[in-house]
């Protein structure tokens, strides 16, 4: 059972929370500035966080909160021992790593101490300079945008790989890859992880997503023949109305959550018959231990949508379905909260990479 104590009334903190981890609470980080002195858009996925232009939030119909409701990431986390004879990988988008960093970014990596951390929405324009990530995790790769404080993925890893990419063969336009995908060979699989393209307000870049969607799901097809692959990141993609609290009014009106990218979401996870007849499935590995559960790893900065439990689950981990069984736990961080507007999601796999 989850056990948080709190200092002070500024954080309220639900009980029912999942038994992922056990969180004390010390001394906190400095404050954060207040919501109204933040920038507009803290995020260059801004879109994502938004219900339709004619829809109020707070008139939508209720949603049960079973989210932690606390703002700050508390210093002292403690988790749960892994399962023994797993390895440990964990993903989140860290909407800015400088930002994160100066919010208590290291006490979750620190409590975590994954094999292999996927970070997303990293923001960076050269490869970070920090001696204690780098003792921790010896091996990384970081694909940098080509636009200042944009995007950014990187794949930081205990373990050595046989070859590492940043590259997504067949896209025409490398300049929209760049700062978005990492692929870490291994030599009993592939580890990719995406900040994959969100389909912008008003839908404005649906068709990049469509582009993209297209190169990927051929290159993860690609991937699998020769290795079961590990894909991970921010997909920007709410896979069914399970997936965000408001699915109605969002429904073809809001990135992430249209029939374009729902569609090819699921084509990846169960071929089509139109696909090639060697295409074999994938698993969404949170939804299947999951099936009925409706937790979010995205919560937006605006319209309070955190107190309110208004998210969407965008970070995923997606299997090649014959390693799928070796799975041991996969466990939204919901409490992981303050440090990004996302939480962490992390995973427990038998055997070596």
């Amino acid at each position: 059972m989850l056990l948080i104590r709190t200092l002070s009334a500024r954080q309220t903190l639900i009980h029912n929370l999942r038994p992922v981890s056990a969180v004390k609470w010390t001394t906190m980080p400095p404050k954060r500035a207040s919501s109204s002195k933040r920038k507009a858009s803290e995020s260059d996925d801004e879109t994502k966080q938004q219900a339709p232009k004619k829809v109020k939030v707070a008139s939508t119909p209720a949603v049960v909160n079973t989210q932690p409701t606390n703002k700050v990431l508390p210093v002292n986390i403690v988790f749960p021992e892994r399962t023994p004879g797993t390895l440990r990988l964990a993903t989140w988008n860290v909407c800015g790593l400088a930002a994160s960093q100066k919010k208590g970014f290291k006490y979750y990596v620190e409590a975590e101490d994954p094999d292999i951390l996927i970070l997303t929405e990293t923001k960076v324009n050269n490869e970070p300079i920090d001696l204690a990530l780098k003792a921790r995790f010896p091996h990384s790769c970081w694909s940098i945008s080509a636009k200042k404080t944009y995007s950014g993925t990187a794949i930081l890893s205990k373990h050595k790989p046989l070859s590492v990419t940043t590259a997504l063969p067949g896209h025409p336009d490398p300049m929209h890859v760049k700062g978005r995908i990492v692929t870490l060979e291994f030599e009993n699989c592939f580890v990719v992880g995406t900040y994959t393209v969100n389909a912008g307000a008003d839908l404005k870049t649906l068709d990049e997503k469509k582009e993209w969607n297209t190169h990927f799901e051929a290159y993860i097809r690609d991937l699998d023949k020769r290795k079961p692959v590990i894909w991970t990141g921010d997909l920007n993609v709410a896979p069914t109305e399970l997936d965000l609290a408001n699915p109605k009014p969002n429904w073809n009106k809001t990135a992430g959550y249209t029939e374009a990218e729902t569609t090819a979401f699921k084509n990846i996870l169960d071929p089509p018959p139109t696909a090639a007849p060697d295409a074999k499935k994938f698993v969404d590995v949170w939804r299947r231990i999951h099936p009925t559960d409706k937790q979010y790893t995205y919560f937006s900065y605006r319209f309070n949508c955190r107190m309110k439990g208004v998210g969407w689950r965008l970070d995923m981990f997606v299997l090649s379905e014959r390693i799928a069984d070796r799975v041991k736990m996969c466990e939204i961080r919901s409490e992981i909260y303050g440090a990004s507007d996302h939480c962490p999601l992390v995973m427990e796999i038998e055997g070596v990479l």
